[in-house]
């Protein structure tokens, strides 16, 4: 198993960047919390404000992919939160090079 880096950017439905802000919030400190995070950080673009970035580093893909379908608290997002999204404008899965 080899650590992964994973940059996420969504895009909050006009009028629905406070919403969305609050429920991205939501999930922050439970994903720290989890087997093989690493970090988890969540930014809001200075110039969008609409745009958040998430910055995930985890021990193992496996670990990331149990988070993303297993965590309660990601589930209670995608069933409550996730229609404030208008669109992921990117997922960056990586890969340290040095």
């Amino acid at each position: 198993m080899s650590e992964l880096v994973l940059v996420v950017a969504l895009r909050a439905k006009p009028g629905k960047e406070d919403a969305l802000r609050r429920d991205l919030a939501a999930v922050v400190e439970p994903s720290r919390k989890e087997d093989g995070s690493l970090r988890y950080d969540l930014f809001v673009d200075q110039n969008e404000p609409g745009r958040f970035v998430f910055v995930e580093h985890w021990a193992s893909r496996e670990q990331r992919d149990k988070h993303h379908n297993e965590g309660p608290h990601i589930q209670h997002f995608q069933a409550h939160g996730a229609g404030n999204v208008a669109q992921m404008e990117f997922a960056y899965f990586l890969d340290r090079v040095v």
